[in-house]
């Protein structure tokens, strides 16, 4: 498992890293507190990478508007 910490981890790394550790649990040939310490990981790798995405959308929809492009969105109603 790789130790580096998910904060400091680039998209790319944090996703290779979420692929492992499904892996690891997919497998199921982990004890008990290790599947529970790769799940916590799991989730906190999950949560990094929606992270970068928001912010690679929300830098991509800043483009949008300087260049008069936007393409915001509403939620469509009772949704």
């Amino acid at each position: 498992m790789n130790d580096k910490p998910v904060a400091e981890m680039s998209f790319e790394e944090a996703m290779l890293a979420l692929e492992g550790v499904v892996g690891q649990l997919e497998r199921g040939d982990v004890a008990l507190e290790q599947s529970i310490a790769l799940y916590e990981r799991g989730a906190a790798l999950k949560a990094h990478c929606a992270g970068k995405l928001k912010d690679a959308e929300a830098k991509v929809e800043l483009i949008r508007v300087q260049e008069g492009r936007a393409i915001g969105t509403t939620p469509a109603e009772g949704m």
